[in-house]
């Protein structure tokens, strides 16, 4: 089974799709991780993207798409993936297709989690993480035992500058201008299945896999 994971940032991405890979025992393919595994490996393409991330600068797509194309190849791919965080754009998601038709295989699902801007906004922002040890809290889900001080080492807590409310508001808006578009691809081609993202963990995954297996039967 081939699926893409969409969703704004705060929308739990991450939780459900290492659900999915317990459940259906197919890689989660991140491409943040695959970029920093190549840049750590030395490849031809992770030396390009390196080049690009010390400066600060988005690596281009015919860089991501060459390092997506060759981990889709690897053998724990052959019985499925879950894609999350790629495609982001028309562009991408284009050129996905081209990739998985050379590859005489097609997309299952395109899982889309929507969630509020508001309620996206009051969970990134309840962030804070320990300027020690690095571990991380949520001054709502889950908080640490006395305010600002992280329970394992002692160390005070901060919030990071991406996960201040400014910051996020952009970051969502950004969002929601490249993939506006790509939902409407996806929709025309009838492979989006769009999920409440309210709720517990164990909810949303319920509902994530009701959506793909009554469209699977």
């Amino acid at each position: 089974m081939n699926l893409i994971l969409l969703g704004p940032p705060g929308a739990g991405k991450g939780t459900q799709a290492q659900l999915l890979v317990n459940r259906y025992h197919i890689p989660q393919i991140s491409t943040g991780d695959i970029l920093r595994e190549a840049v750590r490996r030395e490849t031809a393409l992770g030396k390009e993207a390196k080049r690009f991330m010390e400066k600060g600068q988005l690596v281009p797509d015919e860089v991501v798409i060459g390092i997506i194309e060759g981990r889709l190849k690897d053998s724990d791919c052959h019985s499925g993936f879950i894609l999350d965080g790629f495609p982001r754009t028309i562009p991408q998601a284009e050129a996905l297709q081209k990739i998985l038709q050379k590859m005489e295989r097609a997309l299952d699902h395109v899982i889309n989690i929507e969630v509020e801007t508001e309620e996206l906004v009051r969970r990134l922002t309840g962030r804070r993480t320990c300027k020690s040890c690095g571990a991380m809290y949520h001054i709502i889900f889950s908080p640490p035992k006395k305010d600002e001080i992280c329970d394992r080492c002692g160390g005070p807590l901060y919030q990071r500058e991406d996960d201040q409310e400014e910051t996020i508001r952009m970051r969502l808006k950004e969002y929601e201008r490249q993939t506006a578009p790509l939902i409407q691809y996806y929709k025309e081609k009838s492979l989006l299945r769009s999920i409440n993202g309210i709720g517990s963990q164990s909810q949303i995954f319920d509902r994530i896999v009701q959506a793909i297996e009554t469209r699977s039967l």
